[in-house]
């Protein structure tokens, strides 16, 4: 019997490490987490600061070199929130990393300043591997603290607590803790057919066809969502599925888990409502696509995204 990718597993040992914002190696200490951390960590000679209007990482610019991080003098012009100011961690060398919210919107920063969605940090290669982890991270809780700035049980304020990292209600005293929304995102193989499922949805890029996914629901396994979510967009059913990689997804505060399911079915019914299109494609289809351009009829996530990685190690697997 000739093996297939559900039997065994290649060609990574851990390929979660080749998707963007996966580099985070801070010592986040969260057993360590004070009131006044955040203070303590300001107060450390060299701690660099992550500033974000939004969700948008605000990086320094000359012309020529890009830089994200900040010392705190550095923030005045920008009119720098500490009062929401997140500790992130801390580097090998022990040097503090802190993000803060500045009250400048974007289109009113200097010309020096680049204001920069996640997204972009990664597909133009703007900052390198670790530094995106960080932001991943920071982007995340940074949006959750926002979301969360009155009591979801009876309206009052909430405060900030342990850097960031808890909020609780001023008059009755709710606590409530940062969210991860799990996002199960797979690509379906035919096995006897070599060939993989790929989709577009609406606000795709004209030509950009990608893995399909969804978000877990409450109570359900991450392969049943993907069997579940699979057969909503597609109207594929599916068999085993196999846990590939993940990836940290700031937009908001997603992690994507990426899988491998086993194709049952071949016949596609389109969700009109979910999905623009959805088609099978060869495995030298995939790899073309995976090398094209957004000028080519047909092209891929760009390199970093998890979509792109799924496709790659399917094609690179032996």
């Amino acid at each position: 019997m000739t093996a297939n990718l559900f039997d065994i597993y290649v060609p990574h040992l851990e390929p979660s490490e080749l998707t963007a914002f996966s580099g985070n190696k801070l010592d986040r200490q969260a057993e360590y987490r004070k009131d006044d951390c955040v203070e303590k960590a300001l107060a450390v000679e060299g701690t660099h600061i992550l500033a974000f209007t939004g969700s948008r990482l605000i990086l320094k610019h000359d012309g020529q070199i890009l830089d994200p991080l900040f010392s705190a003098y550095e923030l005045a012009e920008l009119k720098p929130d500490f009062d929401n100011a997140v500790l992130l961690g801390y580097r090998e060398n022990g040097e503090p990393r802190i993000a803060v919210p500045v009250l400048i919107p974007s289109e009113n920063l200097s010309a020096h300043y680049k204001p920069t969605e996640p997204r972009a940090l990664f597909r133009d290669s703007l900052i390198e591997g670790e530094l995106q982890g960080e932001v991943a991270q920071a982007v995340a809780l940074l949006n959750w603290n926002a979301a969360n700035r009155f009591c979801g049980k009876c309206g009052s304020p909430t405060e900030t607590k342990i850097g960031g990292y808890k909020r609780v209600c001023t008059q009755c005293q709710h606590m409530m803790f940062p969210r991860t929304d799990p996002v199960v995102i797979m690509l379906t193989i035919d096995t006897e057919r070599d060939c993989c499922l790929l989709g577009r949805s609406h606000h795709f890029q004209e030509g950009m066809y990608s893995c399909l996914a969804g978000f877990v629901e409450p109570g359900e396994t991450i392969e049943n969502a993907v069997r579940r979510e699979t057969f909503e967009e597609a109207g594929i059913e599916t068999g085993r599925v196999r846990y590939h990689a993940s990836q940290p997804w700031p937009m908001p505060h997603s992690l994507m888990i990426g899988c491998y399911a086993e194709a049952k079915s071949t016949e596609i019914r389109i969700d009109p409502q979910e999905m623009q299109d959805v088609r099978w494609f060869t495995r030298a289809e995939a790899a073309a696509m995976l090398d094209a351009g957004p000028d080519s009829p047909y092209f891929a996530p760009v390199r970093g995204a998890i979509a792109h990685r799924l496709l790659r190690d399917w094609i690179e697997w032996k």
